[in-house]
C-alpha cells in the first residue's frame, strides 16, 4: 500500500443521555475520523480521544495538530507491505496514542478492503462470529433512575452491567443494584477516583459478588493496584495503566489484576492490542473491550478486536442507539436479544459509511497529501 491521502474531519454528535463518570458529565462529543486512501480505496479509523484531558493526556483539540503534523508526515507517501509497519514509523513518537491508534486502525481498515476480507480476518481474529455485549452506565441523578435505566438495559438483553462509581456514589450505590438485580453479571468502574488509602473502603464492595472493580486508584499506577488486590476478593480490571504488552507483563508479574480491558485507542492501535491480548492470554488473564462512546466507525473497529480468542468477557460494545440518535455507519450496529452483536464478515470493518451525514457533522477538515 502507498497511503495517497489522509483526511482528517472533527465531527460534532450530541449524545440521546448525557455520560457521567468520575471525571465529569459528557453531552455531546467531539470526534476525529482519519480516512487515508491508496488505490482508490479508502480505509476509515477514530481517534478515541475525548473532549478534555482527564482520562488521559490526549483530548481531541491535542490529537489534531500531532496527526497533521507528525503522525502523518511519517506515512504518507510510503508503501507499506502490511498494516502492522506503521506502528515502528512512528514509534519516535512520545505518548500520543490515540491519535497514533486511529491512523493505524484507518491502516488495518485500508489494507482488509484492498485484499477485499474482513478486517477481524486481517488482525487475526475469528474466534466468534458473534460477540457478548454488556453496557456502561454512567453516575445518574438518583439511585431509582439508575436502577430503572439498568432493568431497561437487562430488558435488551444486555448480558453485563457496568456502573460508574466515585467517591460518596458507590458501596450503598453497589448495594442497592445488587439487592435489585441479585444474579446479574455486575461490575464498577472507578475511573481512578480513589487511592490505596480507600483500601478498607473498597473491600466493603466484596460481599455483592461483583465480576470486577475497574481501575480504582491512579491512572498511572501498577504497584498499588497489586497491593490493593492482594487485599480484595473481588478481581481488579485494570484499564488506563495498560498502555503497552510491557505494562501488562509488568501487571502480570506484580499480580495486579485479574482481568485486563483493552481499548485500541489506549494502547495505540491494533498491533499493540494484539501483542497485549497475547500476554493476558499467556497469563490466563481473560480481556474485554472497553468503550470510549465512539461513534459507529470506532465501534466497528471495536467489534473485529473482540473476535480475538482471549476477548471471553462482554465488553462495552453496545447497540449504536444507545448513545446515538443517527449514527455514521449503515446499518446502524444493533445488538441481538441474546445480548450479541453479530460480527460483519463484509470487506474492511463491515459497515457502509453514510458520507452525507459525516459532512452534515463535521465542524472542520484537513487534507493531507
Amino acid at each position: 500500500m502507498k497511503l495517497e491521502r489522509i483526511t482528517l474531519r472533527q465531527i460534532r454528535m450530541p449524545l440521546v443521555h448525557f455520560f457521567e463518570t468520575s471525571f465529569g458529565r459528557t453531552t455531546e462529543r467531539d470526534i476525529i475520523l482519519v480516512e487515508v486512501q491508496a488505490e482508490g480505496v479508502s480505509g476509515w479509523g477514530e481517534v478515541t480521544a475525548g473532549e478534555h484531558p482527564f482520562y488521559n493526556e490526549e483530548w481531541t483539540a491535542s490529537a489534531w495538530p500531532i496527526l497533521r503534523d507528525y503522525v502523518a508526515p511519517c506515512v504518507l507517501g510510503r508503501n507499506l507491505v502490511t498494516a502492522a509497519d506503521f506502528a515502528p514509523l512512528t514509534a519516535h513518537i512520545r505518548g500520543h496514542l490515540m491519535a497514533r491508534g486511529g491512523l493505524e486502525a484507518a491502516v488495518w481498515d485500508l489494507e482488509a478492503r484492498l485484499d477485499n476480507v474482513p478486517l477481524f480476518r486481517k488482525i487475526g481474529g475469528g474466534a466468534r462470529t458473534e460477540i457478548p455485549c454488556g453496557v456502561s452506565i454512567g453516575i445518574q441523578e438518583s439511585i431509582p433512575e439508575l436502577l430503572a435505566l439498568i432493568a431497561r438495559e437487562l430488558a435488551a438483553g444486555y448480558q453485563r452491567i457496568k456502573i460508574k462509581i466515585k467517591p460518596g456514589w458507590d458501596v450503598d450505590v453497589v448495594r442497592r443494584v445488587r439487592e435489585s438485580f441479585p444474579t446479574i453479571q455486575l461490575m464498577a468502574d472507578a475511573n481512578s477516583a480513589y487511592t490505596l488509602a480507600d483500601q478498607d473502603h473498597l473491600a466493603c464492595l466484596d460481599k455483592y459478588g461483583l465480576m470486577m472493580i475497574e481501575q480504582p486508584l491512579g491512572h498511572d499506577d501498577i504497584i498499588d493496584h497489586a497491593a490493593l488486590q492482594a487485599r480484595l476478593a473481588t478481581p481488579l480490571c485494570l484499564d488506563e495503566c495498560i498502555r503497552s504488552a510491557r505494562h501488562a507483563e509488568h501487571a502480570v508479574q506484580l499480580r495486579a489484576c485479574g482481568i485486563m480491558n483493552i481499548k485500541l485507542g489506549r494502547v495505540g492501535g491494533f498491533r499493540e492490542a494484539r501483542l497485549v491480548h497475547d500476554v493476558a492470554q499467556a497469563a490466563g488473564i481473560p480481556v474485554w473491550c472497553g468503550g470510549m462512546l465512539e461513534s459507529g466507525i470506532g465501534r466497528a473497529h471495536n467489534i473485529a478486536l473482540s473476535t480475538l480468542p482471549n476477548f471471553v468477557l462482554p465488553g462495552d460494545v453496545s447497540a449504536g442507539s444507545r448513545y446515538w440518535a443517527r449514527d455514521i455507519v449503515d446499518p446502524p450496529i444493533e445488538v441481538t436479544d441474546r445480548g450479541t452483536i453479530q460480527v460483519p464478515d463484509a470487506p474492511g470493518f463491515g459497515y457502509a459509511i453514510d458520507h452525507e451525514f459525516i459532512e452534515h457533522l463535521t465542524v472542520r477538515q484537513e487534507v493531507l497529501v
